[in-house]
């Protein structure tokens, strides 16, 4: 939290909730999140952290420092000089840890009263002499780092590493509208290293709504190994997808991937993107297949299809699947019908291979697919188990 003068000190009060546990903040730059890892489609992506995205969440975060965990209670009165000036300006000025735009939003909550009376309107003007009373509540962002104890799907853990098999449904890291409840949360939980870890050892993402493993750095130095090995392209990663359309028996997408130029929410094969390649090999095709719900265009052809990575994209696999015409089942952020039962994006990362990052022998693992789409599966590929 960061210093307050002796005059603050003394006209503030802190109301602190026992049994909670302190908030971690690994990182300054993460308090704040922004548009690209946010949205119901969380999207963060399975892609590298690197530095360059830290650097556009600070500069978006908002505020003029480290937000307190905890709520404050101000209390101080009108002073001569603030005579007619806005309530939330002279909040602002009393308390500048937080953004404007989040003092405003506590006023229109009914947190502040001026001489005892609930005040909602952010532009009333004080007069001198007016005692204030505000309950400054913490951002939802200054509660993300906090461990929360969950049941993690674990494959294999040492005191290196861990892979998980992440459920759907699971948010990797906080993120607007995923504040707490993430996999980040049940890693600061799960062991005391965590906290003294960028991003609680998480090295890469899996989007909400994919399903299937991920490795996780417990030390620095496994954290550091991962990424270097993520980065050189010696970390291995296949997915297995339903997708519309047929595409050939085998292909090799080699297109660059960046935002897309028109919705801030999507990315896309653009020019000046991100150098991106995806092998994609069809298992087998299906049709005719319906859309469920009369929500698609129709009848069409259904692949199943095998993906490996040789870079780390956001929604890689998404993007260069449906820029050929063969979006996902059920993704409709990029055009995906749903269809054989299929209620979100038909994506599950099935097998993951590297070098172990300290003891450097190599470790394979496999995830069979989960419920849902083990059963969409089976409508497509006959004969075959639902793991790699």
């Amino acid at each position: 939290m960061p210093k307050r003068s002796d005059r603050q000190n003394r006209s503030r009060t802190e109301s602190v909730e026992p049994n909670t546990p302190p908030a971690a903040q690994p990182d300054e730059a993460l308090l704040s999140v922004p548009p690209a890892w946010a949205g119901d489609e969380d999207l963060g992506g399975d892609e590298l952290l690197d530095a360059g995205m830290d650097a556009e969440a600070s500069a978006q975060s908002g505020g003029s420092g480290l937000v307190p965990a905890q709520t404050i209670v101000l209390r101080e009165p009108v002073e001569t000089s603030a005579h007619g000036r806005r309530l939330d300006q002279w909040l602002a000025g009393k308390a500048p840890e937080f953004s404007r735009s989040h003092l405003q939003h506590l006023i229109e909550e009914g947190c502040i009263s001026v001489d005892g009376r609930q005040i909602r309107t952010p532009s009333r003007k004080l007069q001198a002499g007016q005692q204030v009373v505000a309950e400054l509540r913490p951002t939802p962002q200054s509660q993300a780092f906090v461990p929360e104890a969950m049941d993690l799907p674990i494959v294999f853990e040492d005191e290196h590493l861990m892979i998980v098999d992440k459920p759907v449904g699971l948010v990797v890291h906080p993120a607007a509208g995923h504040w707490q409840g993430t996999l980040m949360n049940g890693l600061l939980a799960h062991h005391e290293g965590a906290v003294l870890l960028p991003r609680a050892g998480i090295v890469h993402r899996l989007d909400k709504d994919t399903s299937g493993l991920m490795v996780v750095g417990k030390t620095l130095q496994a954290c550091t190994a991962l990424t270097r090995a993520i980065a050189a392209r010696e970390v291995h990663r296949q997915y297995r997808a339903l997708a519309w359309g047929a595409p050939p028996d085998s292909l090799r997408i080699d297109a660059p991937i960046g935002r897309d130029l028109v919705s801030r929410v999507r990315m896309a094969v653009v020019a000046s993107g991100k150098p991106a390649m995806t092998d994609v090999r069809c298992l087998a095709r299906l049709s005719p297949v319906a859309a469920d719900g009369g929500k698609g265009p129709g009848q069409g052809s259904v692949s199943a299809v095998e993906c490996t990575l040789h870079t780390g994209r956001t929604h890689q696999i998404r993007v260069h699947l449906a820029s050929r015409g063969w979006p996902l089942l059920a993704d409709a952020l990029y055009g995906g019908a749903p269809a054989l039962g299929m209620a979100r994006q038909a994506l599950h990362a099935a097998r993951l291979v590297l070098m172990h990052p300290v003891l450097g022998h190599e470790l394979t693992f496999e995830a069979p697919l989960p419920p849902d789409m083990a059963a969409a599966w089976s409508q497509v590929v006959h004969n075959e188990p639902t793991s790699v």
